[in-house]
């Protein structure tokens, strides 16, 4: 891409309505030290010097929506609880429209908090519940998207197995999205992998698309192999898939197979790196890149949120930055 290239796609990158529909989460953390062992069991004990609350899953995916200068529509569902309230607070806080968020008492707000000393991960306490959200919870979901289709660019569909996304509430979705010609971007996880049939973007990742095909990827030759299968199989417009260490794998440009290696300089942490790729790719595709160049901005986003401790929205400036001076 020419700088003036990247010049013209960020004045685009402003404003663009997504909607984000999926696996709503609350990331916590208890930030401290290790100075002794506890008495009661042959356990660290953490003295707490930090606590705090971000965005995790669906909502990530919205926060770097926003991040990016977009206006993300998120709808989900919380639970009726105190994590429920800290998410509500938290989108409050960050200028973020809460309009979609749908409160079950029958069921948590999704909530995962580490635990860390120094620089380990101590524990992980996880508060979720995995049942499939109810018929009149679907209805919900499906009346919210329905009432905002006409004002949004594209849709994204974040999956993380949490009862969210049923099977009837993706074949809504994408009949909606298709009917109304939006772009419908995927991230999708193991139980409902086949379902995403006929979108704009499917993008797995290395061991979900082993998982699903039953095959080892790491050659050349499998890259190729998975990624053409998934094209014949879910019929989607393109297929990115994540590499990891090895970059994307991006497919159904034509006849081109496209390999982006990856621009981490020093990789800090690997989370939210999926979230930041689905949000870039098709956060560029609404502001009119083409899908190569979309999937060439997701990668040094990546890259960049991958320098960052924790789950961070990838920062607009420095990204464009940082294609400036590559």
């Amino acid at each position: 891409m020419t700088k003036s290239r990247i010049n013209e796609l960020e004045k685009r990158f402003n404003g663009k309505r997504i909607a984000v529909i999926g696996d709503l989460m609350l990331d916590g953390y208890f930030w401290g030290n290790v100075a002794r062992i506890s008495p009661e069991a042959p356990v660290p004990v953490v003295e707490v010097e930090n606590e705090f609350f971000r965005f995790g899953g669906a909502a990530n995916v919205a926060l770097n929506i926003l991040s990016l200068g977009g206006i993300p529509i998120t709808i989900g569902v919380i639970g009726n609880d105190l994590d429920g309230k800290t998410f509500l607070n938290l989108m409050k806080s960050g200028n973020l429209n809460s309009d979609g968020i749908i409160i079950d008492k029958n069921r948590p707000t999704t909530t995962k908090t580490r635990v860390i000393a120094g620089k380990q991960h101590v524990a992980r306490i996880d508060k979720e519940s995995k049942e499939n959200i109810s018929r009149k919870i679907e209805k919900k979901i499906i009346e919210n998207l329905k009432a905002k289709i006409n004002d949004i660019d594209a849709i994204i569909l974040q999956d993380y197995n949490k009862g969210v996304l049923t099977e009837n509430l993706i074949d809504e979705i994408i009949k909606l999205g298709n009917e109304d010609h939006k772009i419908i971007s995927v991230d999708p996880k193991f139980i409902n992998f086949k379902k995403y049939t006929n979108t704009t973007i499917f993008k797995p990742n290395r061991k979900e698309t082993e998982d699903i095909l039953g095959i080892r990827i790491n050659t050349d030759e499998e890259i190729s192999f998975a990624g053409n299968e998934l094209l014949k199989i879910l019929k989607p417009k393109y297929v990115l898939l994540t590499l990891g260490e090895k970059g994307l794998a991006l497919f159904g440009n034509g006849d081109k197979e496209i390999r982006i290696p990856t621009k981490a300089r020093k990789v800090s942490d690997v989370s939210g790196a999926g979230d930041t790729v689905i949000s870039t790719i098709t956060y560029a595709l609404t502001a009119g890149a083409k899908i190569e160049e979309a999937a060439y901005i997701a990668n040094y986003a990546a890259g960049l949120v991958c320098e960052e401790v924790g789950i961070v929205p990838i920062d607009r400036k420095k990204l464009f930055i940082t294609l400036l001076n590559n």
